[in-house]
């Protein structure tokens, strides 16, 4: 086992930083596409969005520097392995890809994930595949990005079995056992398929994983039907620090987090967690999000204090991820007020103030929001 990191510095050591992300949803909303059938199947429609929606989404956001481009890539599909698998993905006129669960019990899955699979021909990986040389072709010089994803192990066994993974975890552990290891291998091999296209190491330095459906595992069986399954997708997939991405997790799953030896932590939208709580029950960097959706309650004031008592409180880095939500005009200062806030607290902290300093910096008003009225 890779030998755990020394939890005593490491918050010390990861210091502060911010960023904002931007996503195609941005494009979407900037050029009146819906997100749907034609944009997720027609690779001829993404490029009009990317096309049309990057100059328009740079008038709203000019600093590069701040806010970057959306990335270009395939339309970001999580379930591109169980598809594989044979889950059919689901494509309506307007929403988000949905696709079915496919095994009816844990032997039929166990017995399917012994087989072997042709990764690049299954599924609709050899049409994505097409998607993306199109996009390369309109696009020439452009790092053009394949989102035919996958998830991690408790995840993905969701994905496979629906709601009757849930069962299995209480009713049948052996087996549940024997069905997740499985899992994550294929896991695995589906990624180093997909790394393999994009000419990438399949074994790097760093490793990330998104696993939320482990949160709605009790803390007490952890030990066996979490841990060892994120220890075997972390030793397939890095060397080196282990990052994960899982939402809604309870105060008393935190400890695990060192447990498996994480390095970052990002919660995301967890409604049960607050930078203090994070900070007190682990030694992981974390990371504090402000969605988009929680601009539509904050003005550009609560914007600052949000990002002031993240930090004060422990947070190794915030960030934001520019949707369709925050290119509205109402919001578009909003998320400037971030950027502003963010440098001034990175600027104090570098001129050697503490996070005490940086929590001065958050009005009355703010202090009795955050965080005991959070997220309302």
């Amino acid at each position: 086992m890779k030998e755990r990191p020394a939890y005593d510095v490491l918050r010390d050591e990861a210091g502060f930083s911010w960023f904002v992300g931007s996503t195609i949803y941005a494009l979407l909303a900037v050029t009146g596409v819906p997100i749907g059938r034609a944009y997720n199947l027609d690779p001829d429609v993404a490029i009009d969005v990317y096309r049309e929606g990057l100059p328009r989404f740079r008038n709203l956001f000019p600093d590069p520097t701040a806010v970057p481009d959306p990335a270009i890539h395939t339309p970001a599909i999580s379930y591109g392995h169980v598809n594989c698998l044979g889950s059919e993905l689901l494509f309506p006129e307007v929403g988000e890809v949905a696709h079915t669960h496919i095994y009816g019990s844990l032997d039929e899955g166990i017995s399917a994930l012994e087989q072997r699979v042709n990764w690049l021909e299954a599924g609709m990986f050899p049409h994505y595949l097409a998607f993306r040389e199109k996009l390369q072709q309109a696009f020439p010089g452009k790092d053009v990005g394949l989102s035919f994803g996958y998830e991690g192990p408790l995840t993905t066994a969701y994905e496979l079995r629906g709601d009757g993974i849930f069962y299995d975890l209480m009713d049948d552990v052996p087996r549940t056992q024997v069905f997740l290891r499985l899992v994550t291998q294929s896991v695995l091999d589906f990624a180093r398929a997909l790394k393999k296209v994009l000419g990438v190491p399949p074994v790097s330095d760093t490793g990330h994983m998104c696993d939320d459906i482990a949160s709605m595992v009790p803390p007490d069986r952890f030990d066996e039907l979490v841990l060892p399954f994120w220890h075997q997708y972390y030793e397939g997939m890095t060397t080196g620090r282990r990052r994960a991405h899982v939402e809604d997790l309870r105060a008393d799953q935190l400890p695990y987090l060192e447990a498996v030896g994480l390095s970052y932590f990002d919660p995301s939208i967890s409604p049960r967690l607050t930078p203090p709580i994070i900070r007190d029950r682990c030694r992981v960097p974390f990371g504090w999000r402000l969605g988009g959706f929680h601009y539509m309650n904050m003005d550009s004031t609560d914007v600052r204090d949000w990002v002031f008592q993240a930090v004060a409180d422990g947070a190794s880095a915030v960030f934001t991820h520019i949707d369709d939500v925050m290119c509205e005009p109402a919001n578009v200062p909003k998320v400037h007020a971030f950027i502003e806030a963010a440098k001034e607290a990175e600027r104090t902290l570098a001129e050697g103030g503490t996070r005490e300093d940086v929590g001065a910096l958050v009005t009355d008003r703010g202090r009795k929001r955050f965080w005991d009225h959070w997220p309302q």
